[in-house]
Order: C-alpha cells, then sequence, then structure tokens
C-alpha cells in the first residue's frame, strides 16, 4: 500500500512539475511576443506618423494638393564643396546682375539664355547656388534647434535642364494614366512641375525641404525671412504664381525682400510689381 501511495505521489510531483515547466515556457512566449509587437508596433506607428499625411494646411489656411512623404534622416550639414556649371541653352551670369536674388522665372518669365551659376553641394548630395549657401546652412541649423532636434533637409536643389524636363514628363505621363486627355495632363501637370526652363531650381536659389514632422514647415513659414527666404507657393497666391501650394518649396531673395514680403503677405510677383511701380 505504502510502495502504491509513493508511485501516486512522484506521478504526481511529476506532472506539477510539467505543469510549472509549461507554464514558465508559456509565460516566456508572451513575454517576448508583448515585446515584440510593442516595439514593431511603435516603429510602424512612427512611420505612419511621419509618412501619412493627406494634406497640408499652411499659415493661410489653403490646404496643399498632394501628399508630402516625410523622410527621417540622420545626417549633418557642412562640408562645402564647390562644383562649376552651366544650365544648358541659358545667356546670363547670374554675377551680372545687380539683383540677381530678385530674379523672376516663372510660367511667363524663362531663365536667361547662357545662365551660368557656381554651385555647392549640401550634405546629401543636393547642390544650390553658391550665394545662398551660408544663409541656407544658417536657417537649416536653426529650424534643427527649435523643433527639438528634428533635422530639416534639402532633397532637391539645383536642376539641370534634363533633371527639369525628366520631372515634367513624369508628371505629365501620372495624370494621362489617371485619365486625363493629353492637353488636360499637360495643364495638370504645368501646376506641380515647371515646364523646362520656367524653374526657379534651375536657378539654383530654390530647395524643396523635407522635415521630420510638420511643425517644420510651420516654423520655416514663420521664419524663413530672417534668412533671406520666402515660402515661394502659397495656396492663396497660385493665381498669381502659376504654381499649386508647395509647403516645401523656399527660394532665397535676400533678407530685405524677404522681410517686406512677409510683413505684407506679398508672393515675388506682387512684390516686383510693387517695386516697380514705386520707380
Amino acid at each position: 500500500m505504502n510502495h502504491m501511495n509513493m508511485k501516486h505521489r512522484r506521478r504526481k510531483r511529476r506532472r506539477n512539475q510539467s505543469f510549472l515547466f509549461t507554464g514558465i515556457l508559456l509565460l516566456v512566449v508572451v513575454s517576448a511576443s508583448s515585446f515584440l509587437w510593442y516595439g514593431f508596433g511603435n516603429a510602424a506607428k512612427k512611420d505612419s506618423v511621419i509618412e501619412e499625411m493627406p494634406f497640408t494646411i499652411t499659415q493661410d489656411g489653403m490646404q496643399a494638393k498632394e501628399e508630402i512623404k516625410k523622410t527621417v534622416l540622420e545626417t549633418s550639414y557642412g562640408g562645402k564643396q564647390q562644383v562649376a556649371e552651366e544650365n544648358h541653352g541659358n545667356t546670363q551670369n547670374a554675377g551680372t546682375d545687380e539683383a540677381w536674388n530678385l530674379m523672376l522665372v516663372n510660367r511667363d518669365n524663362a531663365i536667361p539664355d547662357n545662365y551660368e551659376v557656381n554651385l555647392v553641394e549640401v550634405e546629401g548630395g543636393e547642390r544650390v547656388d553658391e550665394r545662398i549657401y551660408e544663409p541656407l546652412m544658417e536657417m537649416l541649423n536653426a529650424a534643427r534647434e527649435e523643433n527639438w532636434g528634428e533635422l530639416p533637409m534639402v532633397v532637391s536643389g539645383y536642376r539641370t535642364q534634363e533633371k527639369q524636363q525628366s520631372l515634367y514628363d513624369e508628371k505629365i505621363a501620372k495624370f494621362k494614366k489617371e485619365g486625363y486627355s493629353d492637353s488636360e495632363a499637360v495643364r495638370q501637370a504645368e501646376q506641380w512641375v515647371a515646364v523646362p526652363g520656367h524653374s526657379e531650381h534651375q536657378l539654383g536659389f530654390a530647395v524643396d525641404i523635407n522635415g521630420a514632422t510638420y511643425d517644420v514647415y510651420l516654423w520655416l513659414q514663420e521664419n524663413s525671412y530672417k534668412y533671406g527666404f520666402i515660402f515661394r507657393y502659397p495656396g492663396s497666391k497660385t493665381d498669381i504664381t502659376g504654381t499649386a501650394e508647395e509647403v516645401w518649396h523656399y527660394r532665397y531673395v535676400g533678407v530685405e525682400a524677404a522681410t517686406e514680403m512677409y510683413e505684407n503677405g506679398l508672393c515675388l510677383e506682387e512684390y516686383l510689381e510693387k517695386k516697380q511701380s514705386e520707380n
């Protein structure tokens, strides 16, 4: 009888140990799963906050018509490298124009023939006119300091004629694919991409800026003038500029002009017209 009781107790002990081991194993699996879900879930959530922005709001209350994709790139600015390049099919050297920073290029005003620009490279590989390098770096560094370490960066600077043509053709093809007629596709595309030879990017004075969050764009709209840059294409000025709202696009015009435009709510076309009427 005692022998049977001892065997029964041993079997019971083994069952208890088995249950205990299974319970511990289950707890480990659940904990590991929770950890992985939390980590990857938060990472996915962070990416979605950065990238999923169906529209944007600017200080004039207008909405941008296309989604802005945000890219978080951890880098730092510096290391100026000079590159000389001639813009194909153009005539005027920017250095010969006293008001080079106020040169108007839009749908009605083409880049002068034989236009030449001396370029410097910013971190990330984009290039800009060497004369705007210092104020551009000052503005971007200030934006980073004021936005909790978020790093705005230039994702598009100077463009060659060939690059602008490629972007223009791609945008037209996109609208054709969506069912627009040839003429309507061109009309729609030109609200977003300038006709080659009519883009400020070909001057080297304009930059497209990406930021980690939309707060960077709000900061730029309120502070860029201090560094000589303007929010070039606000939604409320589309009828004048001919370009749909681009919250990422900034153009250098100099501190004096930028300040006057900011304080009076003027776009570049309005500012130049005002100056002409005063002379």
